[in-house]
């Protein structure tokens, strides 16, 4: 099996995929934080392992996305340690055997390579990639593969953390969309004042890049909150939880590592 590691700002994600069965299974997450994260590595890695009946030898290849930097040594050591398997860490010299490009690519991230990859693979087509990560990102696609550009704002998560973190009376809120656009009590207000405007931004955005495109584009929609905001379903083409992970399995294959 192939074990795709993803590390975002908030959570690494472990996921398998079945080379024979062709589909992923087994997601799981721990959270980035550095201090915290060597003691989860060494203990609930292998205990998830063990309740899912999956031996450390079952994993016959590793890759890894990063935009975190710092946690990348205990990744690969914990790796090489437990598995037996040296990961294939993804960085720009990684592109350089693909079917997209990118005319930054030490500064775009690994995520949103893996992303375009996965959606390139998928249409073969020009496309802009919506993640509702962390941060919420836009990536553009051209007719030949290569990345016009992105678009980066807080995500939905941080939008809410933020007013949490810095405002003494407003609480930290579920992400659910209300039926109205005008709260009724805190909670409410804040929810429709997020879910509502994040609505109408991913929109506008939407429309904004299209119009500065002089080709057609499909719209792919990916990250763990990209169900989340319903009253965009009809926004986008195709919805893939996997896209980033799938992009991760392809270009680890594409370099010879999957």
């Amino acid at each position: 099996m192939f074990l795709a590691i993803d590390a975002g700002n908030s959570n690494v994600v472990f996921a398998l995929y079945n080379q024979h069965e062709q589909k992923w299974s087994n997601h799981f997450r721990l959270e980035t934080h550095a201090p915290k994260l060597a003691a989860q590595l060494s203990k609930k890695v292998p205990v998830y392992f063990l309740e899912h009946s999956i031996t450390p030898g079952d994993i016959t290849s590793i890759g890894f996305s990063s935009v975190v930097p710092e946690i990348n040594p205990l990744v690969l050591d914990f790796c090489t340690s437990f598995f037996g398997v040296a990961p294939y860490l993804i960085q720009p010299d990684s592109y350089h055997k693909l079917p997209i490009s990118s005319l930054r690519p030490q500064e775009i991230g690994t995520d949103l390579m893996c992303n375009v990859m996965a959606a390139w693979t998928q249409l073969q087509s020009p496309a802009i990639v919506v993640d509702f990560g962390t941060a919420l990102t836009f990536t553009v696609l051209d007719q030949q593969g290569q990345i016009l550009g992105v678009s980066i704002v807080p995500g939905l998560r941080t939008a809410i953390k933020s007013l949490f973190l810095n405002t003494s009376k407003l609480p930290d809120v579920e992400l659910q969309m209300p039926v109205s656009a005008l709260g009724k009590d805190t909670i409410h207000a804040i929810q429709a004042g997020i879910m509502h405007g994040y609505t109408g931004l991913v929109s506008g955005m939407i429309a904004k890049i299209r119009e500065e495109l002089p080709f057609d584009v499909k719209i792919i929609a990916t990250g763990g909150l990209s169900e989340i905001l319903t009253s965009l379903e009809n926004q986008f083409d195709i919805i893939d939880r996997n896209l980033t992970l799938e992009g991760l399995r392809l270009i680890t294959e594409s370099n010879g590592a999957g």
